[in-house]
Parts: structure tokens; sequence; C-alpha cells
């Protein structure tokens, strides 16, 4: 009986996940999923660098499912624009003249970059950008020795989602849009993908001057 109740209930649970997918995302659970898929982001950039964060967990990708495909996707697309522009998400700390040991700096920092980033609009590549401005920014704050600010960084982006993308993301569906990304066969999608994360960079590197020029 308590391995058919443990079934049921797992069942349940798998069902109500899946249904997230079947609906329109309500802002908390695309904040929610912005934030998980961040968190595999950063953990995948760390590894990378062959530093840790936190107790090593299964990646979303691992683990499969929905979810875990839009990590995969994402952590591909993201490999593809940090190739394209590599100085660009290198010391990002640096680049942006702060330091990660204050919590504040960072976080006003983050949100500058991403506010910039999207200034004229939201496509999918500036998102993945700034993914990759959240990663390079975590793999900064580990490695001079101030792990607990990558959690502000996470809990940055969610905030920026819920603010700013939650209504572009729900007119597309959720998270599961950006498997169109690699999935369509038109050459001409793939152009828009190369300018807008182009032009994604062209906007982070405007945010770091004006971090570099702006009275303190």
């Amino acid at each position: 009986m308590r391995d058919m109740e443990m079934l049921r209930r797992s069942s349940v649970f798998a069902s109500e996940v899946m249904d997230v997918f079947d609906r329109s995302p309500t802002d908390k659970e695309l904040v929610s999923q912005s934030k998980a898929l961040c968190r595999d982001y950063i953990h995948s950039r760390l590894n990378r660098a062959g530093i840790g964060w936190s107790k090593p967990e299964q990646s979303l990708a691992a683990a499969g499912g929905t979810l875990g495909e839009v990590s995969s996707i994402l952590l591909w697309l993201g490999d593809e624009l940090e190739y394209l522009r590599p100085t660009v998400y290198r010391n990002v700390a640096r680049q942006l003249n702060i330091t990660v040991a204050s919590e504040s700096l960072v976080s006003d920092a983050f949100l500058a970059v991403a506010d910039e980033i999207f200034s004229t609009g939201v496509t999918w590549g500036k998102v993945v950008s700034l993914y990759a401005v959240a990663g390079a920014l975590a793999v900064d704050c580990v490695r001079h020795g101030h792990p607990v600010t990558v959690h502000t960084i996470v809990d940055c982006f969610g905030e920026f989602v819920r603010k700013s993308l939650s209504p572009w993301l729900k007119r597309r569906g959720g998270w599961t849009d950006i498997m169109k990304c690699v999935v369509s066969s038109d050459p001409r999608f793939r152009s828009h993908w190369l300018v807008s994360a182009a032009c994604s960079c062209g906007h982070f590197l405007k945010t770091v001057v004006f971090y570099l020029l702006r009275e303190r």
C-alpha cells in the first residue's frame, strides 16, 4: 500500500509539472524557472572553470524533462555566443570596475547591464546574453572568495524577469519558445539570432563604459 501511495504521489507531481508547460505560465512560474535555469547555467560555467560553488546536484539538462531541454539549448546557445565574443564574457567584474565583495554593487551592476541590454526590446539573443553575463559574473565572485554573492545574482535575475521579461515570455508560451532557436531550418532565423546576439554584446559594452564613467 505504501508503494502504491508513493507511486500515486509521484504521478500527481509529474502531471502537475507537465501541466505548467501545457498552459500559459504564471509570473511566479516564469520567475522560478528563470532562476532554476540561471543556477544551471552558473553551475555549468563554474564546472568549466574548474571551481565549485555549492553541494553537487544533478543539472536540469541531465535530469531531462521540458525544463531540462530548455537548459540544454540555453547552454548550447550560450557557448555559441561566448565563442563569438570571448573577451566580452570574461572578467566581467573587472570590466564593470566593481568589487564582488559587495553584494549591493554586484546587484546594481547586474541590473544596470540587464536594463541596457534590453533597452531597445527583447530577443532570445539578448536573453542568452544576460545568462552569459550572469555566468561570467558568478565565476568572478567564486574565484575571489565570495560564493554567497552568486545567490544574489540568481535572485536579481529572477527579479528582472518578473519586472521586465514576464509579459514577453507569456506571449511566447514560456521558456520552451527558445527551442525554436535550434529547430528552425530557416536561415533567416539563424541570421536574426546572430544579429541580436551581436547587438546584445554592443549593449553590454555600452554599459561597461557607463559604469566606468559614472560618478561614485
